[in-house]
């Protein structure tokens, strides 16, 4: 089990510290190097989420240092109430258009901490239905400066309007087995046949979510989906934590066992729940199906291991290859990247690891032959 340095560890009390407003003891850590403890804020894009920790530390950077810090933060929060504003606009809109839909993951989920303007933001995600998806396609395509091509399989369309990344969603596979998708597409029933979402106050419009028996199961359905394709980064553990946190009084967990086993993913469940309780200091009594075990915490951190190891959606990575080789070299360099994934994901969740591992193989020689012929 591979321990982590002084540093990675006065981070991870300062994100926990964040995360549950508490009190910090940063002392026992000697030695701080305050750029390398930015550094992993950054990369792991949770540099508000820290500074709020900051506040409940016995220890501060210097004050230079955290006059950076602070300024950082102000321009996430300058940037989520822009998102804010372009998300209230353009849902009241499409309503107008008669086009409903939900949003999923980002400014949703963002309600949930305790500083949801310090949760750095990244894409507006739009779910919606089958005659609502084609509709909204018709309708943002003139509204955008650009947008890439429907991804082969999925119900997923990509454009940039005023320089925010909308995705439009008409289904949500997670990329890793029939099984899961199955349950998957019992939650679309859930949310679009059975009315079971949420909301949130966006300003003046009201802004549709999954309700959290549906959304627990996605977010950590796409946790899994970018764990296992190349890595996934500690702002989306945290906001799986803060989501069940402060829903935990409202979720149904006979309903969410069920889907855990029907998808397969109980252990995979009760790995990320140590993770959670033991590395991120969420109250135990919070965390559906956390298990107290050696067998468990020492799966987490592997998991933990291999996030701070490859970064934010594997950004820690040199991916210049992308751009720099040619095609042959990209595929083999990115395929070496998938085996050593595929040992470390081994490791701890033998079968999924191997579905997917699989999957990503017969895909990537498909297109292979594609591109060559």
């Amino acid at each position: 089990m591979q321990s982590l340095d002084n540093n990675t560890q006065a981070f991870l009390a300062l994100v926990r510290a964040g995360l549950w407003e508490k009190d910090v003891r940063l002392l026992p850590y000697q030695d701080i190097k305050w750029l390398e403890v930015y550094r992993l804020a950054s990369e792991q894009s949770v540099l508000g989420l820290v500074l709020a920790g900051l506040e409940h530390s016995d220890i501060k950077p210097p004050k230079e240092s955290l006059l950076q810090w602070i300024g950082e933060t102000q321009q996430i929060e300058q940037r989520n109430k822009a998102m804010n504003q372009f998300i209230a606009d353009l849902i009241a809109k499409m309503r107008e258009a008669d086009i409903y839909t939900l949003l999923v993951k980002g400014q949703g989920i963002a309600q949930c901490y305790e500083r949801p303007l310090w949760r750095a933001c990244g894409d507006v995600d739009l779910f919606l239905s089958a005659d609502n998806y084609q509709k909204a396609i018709n309708y943002l395509l003139p509204l955008s400066s650009s947008h890439d091509e429907e991804l082969e399989g999925e119900k997923h369309y990509s454009l940039s309007i005023n320089d925010w990344v909308v995705e439009i969603h008409g289904s949500l596979p997670s990329r890793i087995s029939p099984k899961a998708d199955r349950v998957l597409e019992e939650i679309q029933r859930c949310v679009f046949y059975n009315g079971s979402v949420s909301s949130w106050r966006d300003g003046q419009t009201v802004v549709f979510l999954l309700h959290p028996n549906e959304n627990v199961v996605y977010v950590f359905t796409h946790i899994l989906k970018h764990f296992f394709r190349g890595g996934i980064g500690l702002r989306q553990i945290c906001d799986w934590c803060r989501l069940i946190w402060v829903n935990h009084n409202t979720i149904d967990e006979k309903l969410l066992m069920k889907r855990l086993k029907e998808m397969g993913f109980v252990s995979e469940w009760k790995v990320f729940a140590s993770l959670a309780v033991d590395m991120l200091g969420m109250p135990a009594d919070s965390m559906p199906f956390y298990s107290p075990s050696r067998q468990w915490r020492e799966k987490a951190n592997s998991v933990l291991n291999y996030i701070m190891t490859v970064g934010n959606f594997g950004h820690n990575r040199d991916n210049s290859f992308r751009t720099k080789q040619p095609f042959l070299k990209r595929k083999w360099i990115a395929f070496s990247y998938k085996i050593k994934d595929f040992f470390c994901h081994f490791k701890v969740f033998k079968l999924d690891s191997l579905k997917v591992f699989i999957m990503e193989v017969k895909s990537g020689v498909v297109y292979t032959l594609r591109h060559e012929g």
